[in-house]
């Protein structure tokens, strides 16, 4: 089994070895400084779904890295993301979370711009003759692709296509957005909350299936018997975790929810959700109530988008590094987009089940990553383990390497970006 050196005086590439990386990757403020201008400004950073901003003059406010932009559809149709400073002396031109506009102005002096950021207008223009022209000071705008209704955009103009980043991660997203079961799926919530913690530490988290009976056992113990039973993966041997290429991996929990459109209509339906089979079947057919019902906890895997979203069963998963010891977390909630109210009302009690403050995922989460950034401060050239796994890994016949879900194969794979990114190999 391969060891490696963690000795920071020979560069980033020796902070990431193949079974373990550096301590200092959780502690030391000046790599995250780096991490920020290597990776989160110079990659895909996802910023919004499209029904977030459903029409012309939606928006919405979100950050990359600490730089704040602003999200919309313009009237055309198109997506755009701009950054959030005025081109006069740098004051945010939105402070609104969500809304809808006919473009932006700034509070400071009312400099004002297009949904598509051109200067449309100056106050009192005559002290800027010969000095500014209104079309040489458009708001920046940044790189901006979609896919499957997932908004990326990066600060990289000459960024590779979005769906060549993806790769082989767009299978499992198309997967994903089958839990719609015929409707598109929509965001239709969210709370955010901060952790003491690495941003690094969250991004693990998400492929971790080895965590989850441990640090979750009181949730296992207030679902119902079925709910703990689908959930029961540690020694299915067809719960498996899969390096997707570029950072991207899936664990998979479930592996009878992979595709849920595939149903051979053995499994039951869980009982936990009578009231709502009863309700769908006065106006649907059997089988649209069973694929609705079927896809009520999400898809039955977690996919990792190397380096800032994860679709997790039934949510997205946003983080936002703060400091190197500050990490901003956003969950949405989702459900169908024109669905029966009732469905989408169910979605966000188990989402609240398990997310949120009152949920019983996220302060367990929350508590687990605390005390792993508390720890990393002790001996901060002991090395963090990412070897399990590694000697049953093998590599399937798309090219992904695989282990069982319990194994650390997708933290592997985000650390082979991380290196790959911060070292420029």
């Amino acid at each position: 089994m391969t060891t490696t050196p963690v000795d920071s005086g020979r560069g980033f590439a020796a902070l990431a070895g193949t079974d373990r990386v550096a301590g200092q990757l959780y502690t030391d403020p000046d790599i995250f400084e780096q991490e920020l201008e290597k990776i989160f400004y110079r990659t895909w950073i996802w910023v919004a779904h499209e029904s977030e901003i459903p029409e012309a003059g939606s928006f919405k406010t979100a950050t990359i890295g600490r730089q704040p932009v602003i999200v919309n559809r313009d009237r055309k149709g198109n997506f755009n993301v701009l950054l959030n400073r005025c081109r006069h002396r740098g004051a945010s031109v939105c402070e609104v979370p969500r809304g809808k506009a006919n473009g932006f102005t700034c509070p400071y002096h009312s400099w004002s711009y297009s949904l598509e950021g051109q200067l449309r207008g100056i106050p009192y223009p005559e002290g800027y003759e010969g000095v500014v022209e209104k079309k040489e000071m458009p708001l920046e705008r940044l790189r901006v692709e979609s896919y499957a209704g997932m908004i990326f955009a990066s600060f990289n103009q000459e960024i590779e296509p979005l769906e060549d980043f993806l790769g082989d991660a767009k299978i499992w997203i198309d997967r994903f957005m089958k839990q719609g079961a015929g409707y598109p799926v929509k965001a239709q919530g969210e709370h955010r909350f901060r952790f003491d913690g690495n941003w690094k530490i969250q991004l693990e988290n998400t492929t971790d299936g080895y965590h989850f009976p441990i640090v979750h056992r009181s949730w296992m113990a207030s679902v119902d018997a079925e709910t703990a039973d689908m959930l029961s993966f540690m020694t299915d041997e067809n719960a498996v975790t899969h390096a997707l290429g570029n950072g991207h991996s899936v664990a998979i929990m479930v592996p009878e929810h992979v595709d849920l459109e595939e149903d051979d209509g053995t499994e039951d339906l869980q009982g936990r959700f009578g009231h709502i089979i009863e309700e769908l079947s006065q106006t649907m057919p059997p089988e649209q109530v069973r694929r609705i019902v079927r896809s009520m906890h999400g898809a039955g895997f977690n996919l990792n988008l190397f380096p800032n979203v994860a679709m997790s069963m039934s949510f997205f998963r946003v983080l936002r590094p703060i400091a190197v010891n500050e990490t901003e977390i956003q969950h949405i909630a989702l459900g169908l987009d024109g669905g029966p109210e009732s469905v989408n009302r169910e979605r966000l009690r188990i989402h609240e089940h398990f997310q949120g403050p009152f949920g019983f995922g996220t302060p367990d989460d929350s508590e687990a990553w605390d005390r792993v950034q508390r720890g990393a401060y002790a001996n901060k050239d002991m090395p963090i383990l990412v070897n399990r796994g590694l000697g049953r890994e093998r590599t399937t016949e798309e090219g992904w390497k695989t282990s069982h879900v319990t194994d650390e194969s997708g933290m592997r794979e985000a650390y082979g970006q991380w290196k790959k990114m911060m070292s420029n190999d």
